[in-house]
């Protein structure tokens, strides 16, 4: 089984914002995929698509954004899901908004959902899709920035970047992620 993770906070007070864009695109491709209803295991919320190439799981860890770890270390060790088969889609402040940055190992960069599952999975060598949304100006707290909405003139960038993550997801499961790497990093 594979599973594609979307980092982001639980709760209506988050949608949208900076920090939620691997949950949109996880929601995203449970609509594409017409996926059964979401459920609860771990603190975290899954659905699982039978897909032409086998099962796919799509999971939301619900424990905020700074313990992401505490969900999908144990749903991997109850699914029984390899390092290899995985994919944390999340937001990159040190990216311009809209590009994306595909790798398969790495620090966690500062980024605290990140630094929860490098220390609950035990390693950093896994799949990632950065998602950027830029860095805060004008003084701003990054704390704020993230937990803050997308501008008018942000948001078409963010969607197609959304969309382009999604397809890179889909290019996966018939493929490898090297080569997934290869066609859509800096896109």
């Amino acid at each position: 089984m594979k599973m594609i993770i979307g980092l982001g906070n639980p709760g209506k007070q988050y949608e949208k914002t900076r920090h939620n864009v691997g949950f949109e695109a996880v929601d995203e491709l449970a609509k594409r995929w017409n996926a059964p209803a979401w459920q609860t295991k771990f603190n975290g919320a899954y659905t699982i698509v039978h897909s032409p190439k086998g099962k796919v799981m799509l999971v939301k860890p619900l424990t905020y954004m700074n313990l992401s770890g505490e969900c999908v270390g144990p749903l991997m060790d109850y699914f029984d899901v390899d390092l290899k088969d995985i994919v944390v889609l999340y937001d990159d402040l040190d990216l311009t908004p809209g590009k994306l940055r595909l790798r398969q190992k790495g620090s966690a960069g500062g980024h605290n959902g990140m630094k929860s599952l490098i220390a609950h999975l035990g390693t950093d060598t896994f799949n990632r899709i950065r998602i950027g949304i830029g860095r805060p100006g004008g003084g701003m707290k990054v704390s704020d920035y993230v937990l803050s909405t997308f501008g008018k003139d942000e948001q078409p960038m963010i969607d197609e970047s959304v969309e382009r993550s999604v397809s890179a997801c889909v290019a996966w499961l018939d493929s490898t992620f090297l080569e997934v790497m290869n066609n859509y990093n800096g896109a």
